[in-house]
């Protein structure tokens, strides 16, 4: 076997596979499926200092090679997090991450303070990033001004392994990747969601409940691919990059441009066993190609 394990900022991972927010509930959800232990950790549903309706349905449409989403952060708080969560997680052997979303830079960190005093959550990823919510979220995202609030805000008052999701929907994602490397950020994940419609044509009318949603799965790879390999060439900090993985053969193309990890998202509702596959096919290819530590393959192609 290979060795697998990699490392983001001050976080230990076993092997470089994480499931990504949204797609994996609580993580206690997929406990009937795998052993939750055997990930290089998960990251919970996007958390918000108070609880969220989200937004009415229709909230998900499948595309071709896809699927578009507006669930709009839909979560009972950060309290409740931190009272009935946190009790299910805390003794598991992997990293659990929580998402942390909010409406001002004060409410982030607000909301990341409570997540700080949880002695075994090492890790938050910043979700300034989200396309479905009016407030907030990928309205921080899109300038180096308001993604540099926030993160500024959040690491006044928050300690341990800061990754911040960077939106797709900008210009220059390179740019914004750099603004919050300099305010401190651990690490980026990318890529969030992109913005995409689709209309019922009978109805003549937009099928999902605002309107827009959030397209994911393997229509985005390429573009994910391509912001990974554009952001590592303009930052320190370690990448982990998502955006339609459902093979090992996808996870290693974003580990050769530039990931150090990688989250796999919209695959989890087609397989609930297709992480562990991953890690699997990963210590399978690199075995098959006589490299014995992942870590040579990161960054390969650039």
């Amino acid at each position: 076997m290979a060795k697998l394990s990699v490392s983001i900022g001050n976080l230990q991972l076993k092997n470089p596979v994480l499931t990504a927010s949204g797609t994996f509930g609580y993580g206690i959800e997929f406990a009937d499926f795998i052993n939750l232990n055997d990930l290089g950790g998960f990251i919970v549903k996007g958390t918000t200092l108070q609880p969220r309706q989200g937004n009415d349905y229709p909230r998900m449409v499948e595309t071709p090679s896809g699927m578009l989403n507006c669930v709009g952060l839909q979560n009972k708080g950060a309290n409740y997090f931190c009272q009935s969560i946190y009790p299910q997680l805390k003794d598991l052997n992997t990293n659990v991450i929580v998402n942390v979303s909010g409406s001002s830079p004060e409410d982030y960190a607000e909301c990341a303070a409570r997540i700080a005093e949880l002695d075994n959550i090492p890790a938050i990823e910043l979700n300034i990033s989200c396309p479905n919510v009016h407030d907030g979220g990928m309205a921080f995202g899109v300038t180096c001004s308001g993604a540099a609030s926030v993160v500024k805000a959040v690491r006044k008052v928050y300690p341990k392994t800061l990754i911040v999701k960077l939106s797709p929907n900008v210009t220059d994602i390179a740019e914004i990747a750099r603004a919050v490397e300099a305010e401190g950020a651990d690490s980026v994940s990318l890529i969030n969601t992109l913005m995409g419609m689709a209309i019922d044509i009978e109805r003549r009318k937009p099928i999902l409940s605002i309107k827009t949603g959030g397209l994911s799965g393997p229509a985005v790879k390429p573009v994910a691919v391509r912001m990974v390999y554009q952001v590592a060439q303009a930052v320190k900090i370690p990448i982990i990059g998502l955006g339609g993985i459902t093979t090992a053969a996808d996870a290693i193309e974003f580990l050769q441009a530039g990931a150090t990890a990688v989250e796999i998202g919209t695959a989890n509702f087609i397989d609930p066993a297709v992480t562990i596959k991953v890690i699997q096919g990963i210590d399978q290819w690199l075995n098959e190609h006589n490299i014995p530590d992942v870590n040579g393959i990161i960054g390969a192609a650039l």
